[in-house]
């Protein structure tokens, strides 16, 4: 490692306490610090004025009790047990016999650990502030030929925004002049810079790079990509999902253990002293912030990969998912006809065939023609004029280019075109003659998406089932199927046989995730266990759905369902090693064998333990 990469490190490092170091409370610290210091006191033997009842410990205890005692008031109001109740009392009763070293150890332990309890769940929370704080506060706008600055909260739907290289596109909308590259790294995950030029869909809360733009905005505000973000990201953080009331439920029951287990203790051996050591030692806080903190940083951490999730609960949900549903049209393919082959006769040339077939084709608004007329264009290929351009419904368009007659569309207009072409498959034909003679043909077909493949063959490496469930025809979707080496397949069923789909599967046993982006998708989103919609898609699958995929891109959907997976496993990590450190501190404490500072230490440093194991969650700060 060079002294440059040192100094780095040393610099980020620096940069990084320094950070902790501010969201560190003040008045907590030097309560803890205080307590800390009549502790060491009192172990020194300063007991003025009266051996028995030291003032020195006694306004320690009652200086750093304050804040517990609280906590505890409030949990007794709303009858609820808590760990700060539990903990108040085996610091009272410590005190009472006499132990108050062991009191003031148990106290300062218990302040330290709120300490890093605040400071864990802030990081969790920074994940939202640095989304929410990442947008520019005013924008420049096109306002006839000026350019002003106004608030981004005043930009409405169809204003023109100017975005200067190095600046935060902060709508949602399509690029009306200029070229440049942009980080989409906070929206879709992407890593790498995406190229934009006019026409391009741009997203809130990207950094346009190298060139000037001009955006029309389409959505703003808690309307686009990035506020729907920030809002599902601020939803989800105060939402309460299952394990977290499961949670809650678990650590009152180990505090009622604790207690009950003391009372034992002291019943059968008249040990106070033991009979402390059993409350002290039991620590459920490791479940009760550790759950919270796993659920807040997954939901922020899946944010940052290009989906959100509404509800805690819906993460809850994805994390027991073993059968992952996917419609066809505009899930596993893009929805839109591209050109996959060109086949010519009589020698003719495919550049030439193009050429004319999309000049004839350039007055059509039919999705096929006008597929044949990007991929020329795509092709670099020079379109001329278009004469007497006739569009037939349903056989396609006539027109004479540079000269010469061409025609492109069905056999019923190109009434010589073969029958079938070998190789076909799924592909549409569209046939072109040219003078009144068949020419060739140009096939199109519904293209799979770039990240379709790989999502699903890491679906299928984390052990999940995938099928289809689509309303297109059989045969084209046992292709795209077969593609993807996706074995299930329901093809040609209206909305209500994928609902009728989705309950037989339900019925089995099966946990499903379906994927979808249309009208008729949305019923089967929203019976699903978990509905996740394309971010292309409908507003009406995007609002049946429980988590949206906003740059559409399907290895988010594998990401989502990972991260959904870890947190689930460390929380049931957490539940299980509470459990059980619990149970074996408090036989140990009964028998005499684990005094009340070395169960505070056991306390604390579970506790610690479980939470840091739920911050691995949180997901890094990146740059503004």
């Amino acid at each position: 490692m060079s002294a440059t990469d040192t100094r780095l490190i040393d610099a980020a490092a620096a940069t990084s306490a320094a950070s902790l170091w501010r969201k560190i409370d003040r008045g907590d610290l030097l309560r803890t610090l205080f307590v800390a210091a009549c502790t060491l006191a009192t172990a020194l033997g300063l007991t003025w004025p009266w051996p028995a009842v030291p003032v020195v410990a006694v306004v320690g205890l009652v200086v750093g009790c304050w804040p517990i005692l609280m906590e505890a008031l409030h949990d007794v109001r709303s009858r609820r047990m808590s760990m700060e109740l539990s903990m108040l009392i085996a610091i009272v009763a410590a005190a009472a016999i006499g132990e108050w070293v062991t009191s003031l150890v148990i106290t300062t332990f218990v302040l330290a650990a709120e300490i890093l309890e605040d400071l864990s769940m802030d990081r969790g929370r920074d994940a939202l502030t640095d989304l929410m704080e990442f947008l520019p506060e005013t924008v420049q706008v096109r306002q006839g030929g000026d350019i002003v600055t106004v608030p981004l909260a005043d930009v409405s739907a169809g204003q023109v925004v100017v975005v200067a290289p190095g600046g935060r596109i902060p709508v949602d909308g399509i690029v009306v002049a200029g070229e440049s590259t942009a980080d989409q790294s906070r929206i879709t995950g992407e890593s790498l810079p995406v190229g934009i030029a006019t026409g391009a869909e741009v997203y809130a809360g990207s950094i346009n790079q190298i060139g000037a733009l001009e955006v029309r905005a389409e959505r703003v505000g808690a309307e686009s990509s990035y506020g729907r973000i920030v809002e599902a990201v601020r939803q989800a953080q105060s939402s309460e999902p299952p394990v977290q009331r499961l949670a809650d439920k678990l650590a009152a029951r180990l505090v009622y253990l604790a207690l009950g287990g003391a009372v034992l203790t002291y019943v059968i051996t008249r040990d106070i002293t033991a009979s402390i050591s059993v409350v002290v030692v039991a620590g459920a806080c490791g479940i009760a912030a550790g759950t919270p903190l796993a659920v807040l940083a997954s939901i922020a951490r899946i944010a940052r990969s290009g989906a959100f999730i509404k509800h805690g609960a819906h993460l809850e949900a994805l994390s027991a998912v073993d059968t992952v549903v996917f419609d066809k049209t505009g899930t596993l393919t893009t929805g839109t006809p591209a050109v996959v082959d060109v086949r010519t006769v009589d020698g003719k040339s495919v550049d030439g065939l193009l050429i004319l077939a999309a000049a004839a084709e350039s007055y059509s608004e039919h999705p096929l023609g006008q597929a044949i007329v990007a991929h020329a264009r795509a092709e670099g290929l020079p379109l001329g004029p278009a004469e007497e351009f006739v569009y037939r419904p349903g056989l396609g368009v006539t027109a004479t280019v540079a000269g010469r007659a061409v025609a492109a569309g069905s056999r019923g207009l190109v009434t010589d075109a073969p029958d079938t072409l070998d190789g076909q498959g799924i592909a549409t034909a569209v046939h072109v003659a040219i003078d009144g003679r068949y020419a060739g043909s140009i096939l199109l077909a519904d293209t799979l998406r770039d990240s379709a493949r790989g999502a699903v063959a890491e679906l299928h490496r984390r052990g999940l089932r995938t099928l289809i469930i689509t309303g297109d025809q059989e045969a084209t979707a046992k292709a795209v199927a077969a593609e993807l080496g996706i074995d299930d397949v329901r093809a040609g069923l209206l909305p209500e046989q994928k609902l009728a789909a989705i309950d037989a599967e339900r019925a089995t046993g099966h946990k499903l995730a379906m994927v979808g982006d249309g009208v008729n998708d949305a019923p089967a989103l929203a019976r699903a266990d978990v509905g996740i919609a394309m971010g292309s898609g409908t507003d009406i699958a995007r609002e049946s759905a429980d988590v949206v995929l906003i740059s559409s891109d399907l290895h988010d959907l594998a990401y989502t369902l990972h991260v959904a997976r870890r947190a689930r496993r460390i929380v049931m990590f957490n539940f299980a090693g509470t459990i059980a450190v619990d149970l074996i501190g408090m036989g140990l404490a009964a028998f005499g064998m684990l005094g009340p500072v070395l169960a505070a230490f056991i306390h604390v440093g579970s506790e610690t333990a479980f939470i840091l194991n739920s911050a691995r969650l949180i997901p890094g700060r990146r740059k503004k």
